[in-house]
């Protein structure tokens, strides 16, 4: 399934990510996030919600939290130098917009990264998800989530996290979050 949806978005025309921050209307800033959103078909996007959907209560159970709805799916590529800096998706209590009211993240992987350069539309390099402990100043206070495909990440929306700069390759992944 992975391949499948790969290959269909590395077909896609995309345009740049937008970045959130005190109004609803996003901007680009590719100071703050590079990337590129696609359009899949809506056959790919159904299937995408339908299996995020069937996962939200084992999410909510594992988290401890009512979760009542999901956010349409966003279809990223990270092409070479593509990155996002270090944010929290919402549920900060800092904002009062829509995405406030995010309380679980989920990133899906569709390829591998790896170390080293491999040819293949299914493996980058970089590009790694990186969740940071804010209360402790430590470099160790990091933790670099390697993706492998199919993978789906669940984590608290409040939580820091970052996507490294891709050096290698395509990362493609896909983004979404409960309520």
């Amino acid at each position: 399934m992975c391949e499948r949806i790969v290959n269909e978005m590395s077909a896609l025309e995309g345009r740049s990510s937008l970045v959130y921050g005190r109004s609803e209307a996003g901007v680009v800033n590719e100071t703050t996030r590079r990337s590129l959103r696609l359009a899949p078909s809506l056959e790919t996007v159904e299937l995408v919600v339908g299996q995020l959907l069937a996962c939200m209560g084992q999410i909510a159970e594992h988290f401890s939290v009512k979760l009542s709805e999901g956010e349409d799916p966003q279809f990223l590529r990270y092409q070479k130098g593509d990155f996002f800096v270090a944010h929290q998706d919402g549920n900060t209590g800092m904002l009062r917009l829509d995405t406030e009211r995010r309380l679980v993240s989920t990133v899906i992987f569709l390829g591998r990264e790896v170390e080293s350069l491999v040819e293949g539309r299914d493996v980058y390099c970089g590009g790694s998800l990186v969740f940071t402990n804010q209360r402790v100043a430590m470099e160790h206070a990091k933790f670099h989530m390697r993706g492998e495909p199919g993978m789906l990440i669940a984590f608290r929306s409040e939580t820091t996290h970052e996507v490294t700069p891709v050096t290698h390759g395509e990362r493609y992944s896909i983004v979404s979050w409960y309520r």
